[in-house]
């Protein structure tokens, strides 16, 4: 009972869309998510087009939903100083809350075994019986042939698995909200302040995802996260508006700590990592969440093609490599241009006079339709 051939370690898009297509060829597979379904996340709530074909084809979309479109981009420095361009792909928003558990709910009826409310703890492989070993917290045990990593962005495994970025103190911190009021529902709009910026984009049900990268020190400075906002996201003249005149739908704000964008490895311990487990893209490139899909369909393909572990480890990161890598370069560097009030009105001029450089920043963070 404890014996499976993948073991998918955390269910967020990549965990849940490898799951899901493991399972559809005939796989026997086990899903550990240390939350319950459903539940928020931090996440900007946008997914570029790139995927959204994918996501039809497999019936991964809640089809009774009429999910907003996105088809441009809006910029404000940290001024309130707007520039505008068109998205030529676009996007559409939904929530994770909705998103998250409408694929979970297909990787089950798909025959994924979950085990949710359940943390791993240690995930350790043994070379002389070429299998994985995955520890949970409470003392179960489960065994696997392979093992995908998508639990996310920071967690206690990475120290387990003594992963190299896990050492590196981030500056970062990533807030989210869900509001309702009145805004242009076809934009990404991306806000800046000092010493970040903040997102807004149109979800189901005519809500709001708003979502920004913040300073950590910043907090620790002001003590909260609601005097840190009036100190310093309110001086931008869009974000002030937004707080005062918007109905903020959550209980309280989701919050993430340590955010980090250094670089990691698609296989390490001979886990296929996915998703923001091998690598976050900074928020600004909009589509952390079409990768993390991806990634999953990646993962899954090169368990499904691949004739041994080796060929499968090779297949899923020379794939990674080639679809990711260059992204993720881009968005790090692109984000110097970001968060500064010299840095941002740089930016803001850059994509008033010239149009095309803020399309090549996007063309540079996106991929081609899958």
């Amino acid at each position: 009972m404890h014996k499976y051939e993948i073991i998918i370690v955390g269910g967020g898009l990549a965990g849940l869309v490898s799951g899901f297509l493991l399972a559809k060829s005939g796989k026997k597979v086990l899903l550990i998510e240390k939350k319950t379904y459903p539940f928020h996340r931090v996440c900007g709530e946008y997914v570029s087009k790139e995927v959204e074909d994918f996501l039809r084809r497999e019936a991964l979309l809640p089809t009774a939903l009429d999910l907003p479109r996105m088809t441009h981009f809006h910029f404000s420095d940290t001024s309130g100083s707007m520039a505008k361009v068109p998205l030529d792909l676009g996007g559409f928003g939904i929530s994770r809350y909705v998103l998250d558990d409408y694929l979970f709910q297909q990787a089950k009826a798909m025959g994924v075994s979950p085990k949710t409310g359940a943390a791993a703890e240690t995930i350790t492989f043994d070379p002389t019986e070429n299998h994985f070993k995955v520890g949970l917290r409470g003392g179960e045990e489960f065994y696997a042939e392979f093992v995908i990593g998508a639990f996310g962005k920071r967690s206690k495994l990475d120290k387990t698995l003594n992963r190299p970025f896990i050492a590196k103190r981030s500056p970062y911190i990533g807030v989210k909200y869900h509001i309702r009021t009145e805004f242009d529902t076809s934009a990404v709009a991306l806000h800046n302040f000092d010493g970040g910026y903040c997102g807004l984009n149109a979800i189901e049900e005519g809500k709001g995802n708003l979502c920004y990268l913040g300073s950590r020190e910043a907090l620790r400075q002001f003590g909260s996260l609601d005097k840190m906002e009036r100190e310093i996201l309110w001086k931008n003249p869009h974000l002030n508006k937004l707080f005062n005149e918007s109905d903020f739908l959550l209980e309280k704000p989701e919050v993430i700590n340590e955010i980090n964008f250094e670089k990691k490895k698609p296989v390490e311990n001979h886990i296929l990592m996915a998703g923001d487990s091998a690598g976050l893209i900074t928020p600004l490139c909009g589509n952390g969440m079409a990768m993390a899909i991806h990634a999953g369909k990646l993962a899954a393909e090169a368990i499904l093609q691949g004739k041994d572990r080796e060929q499968v480890e090779n297949l899923y990161a020379r794939g990674w490599k080639a679809k990711f890598e260059r992204r993720l370069w881009v968005g790090r560097n692109s984000q110097r241009l970001f968060g500064g009030h010299r840095a941002s009105g740089f930016a803001r001029s850059l994509i008033s006079n010239f149009p095309g450089f803020a399309k090549l920043i996007i063309s540079q963070t996106h991929g081609k339709v899958i």
